[in-house]
């Protein structure tokens, strides 16, 4: 298949070389660009664990000037991808979920109920899922500390969008919910919004379909779980 990639370039090139190895044709075009915010005051502690739910976190904190103070501590994560990005990091102690934000909140749960000190989450500037809510139901304290933003593109880059109006491609992969709402603001930007929107468009969940759906994409699939390996079977299929 003729596929288009719109993860952030770094993640989007990874995506694209297994896509590419299972025979696919890739073209990337990142529609969010990751900022660190390397000045974001963590606070002095002391923490029980730091949680995150994406491996930006884990790259934003390799830059922090707190790091050397956290590696310490546990971290819980999201899945298997975050974990690889906070032992990259230098954390030593980290546990996984199946994928998702909720299944985080249920593994912390499990795992920290009655801790006495607040749990660290370093988080995106936008978020799905608030932990410290979630947690909170469940007597736990979270401080949450933004580490990053996403800069979402306000058009395709070149090269994407004449292969869009050329008809080169078949379908999309989407893995947030704010690059798809990109995907669908750059396609009426420019003026490509009935090609862009008949693709076919592989969401990683409902959540990050929903832009899709609200601007009529015609034809969208479903990860059955959360996670790119079911995502990109999903492709493969």
């Amino acid at each position: 298949m003729r596929l288009l990639v719109t993860r952030p370039q770094e993640d989007g090139e990874r995506t694209a070389a297994t896509l590419r190895s299972r025979g696919h044709a890739v073209l990337v075009a990142p529609l969010l660009r990751i900022e660190s915010l390397a000045a974001a005051d963590i606070g002095p502690g002391p923490f029980a664990a730091v949680l995150t739910t994406s491996a930006n976190a884990a790259h934003a904190l390799a830059r922090h000037a707190r790091i050397g103070a956290l590696r310490g501590l546990p971290l819980y994560t999201v899945g298997q991808r975050s974990a690889d990005a906070a032992r990259a990091a230098g954390f030593a102690d980290v546990h996984a979920a199946d994928g998702d934000a909720l299944d985080l909140v249920a593994l912390v749960a499990g795992r920290l109920a009655g801790s006495a000190a607040p749990l660290l989450y370093l988080a995106g500037e936008d978020r799905t899922v608030d932990l410290s809510e979630e947690l909170g139901r469940r007597c736990l304290t979270v401080r949450t500390i933004v580490v990053y933003r996403a800069v979402a593109a306000e058009r395709f880059p070149p090269e994407a969008a004449q292969a869009i109006a050329a008809g080169e491609l078949d379908g999309v992969l989407h893995y947030s919910r704010r690059s798809a709402a990109a995907f669908v603001r750059c396609a009426g930007a420019g003026q490509l919004r009935d090609r862009s929107l008949g693709l076919t468009h592989y969401c990683l969940s409902a959540q990050v379909a929903t832009p899709l759906i609200e601007a009529g994409a015609a034809t969208i699939r479903l990860a059955p779980r959360p996670v790119e390996a079911a995502l990109i079977a999903l492709v493969d299929g």
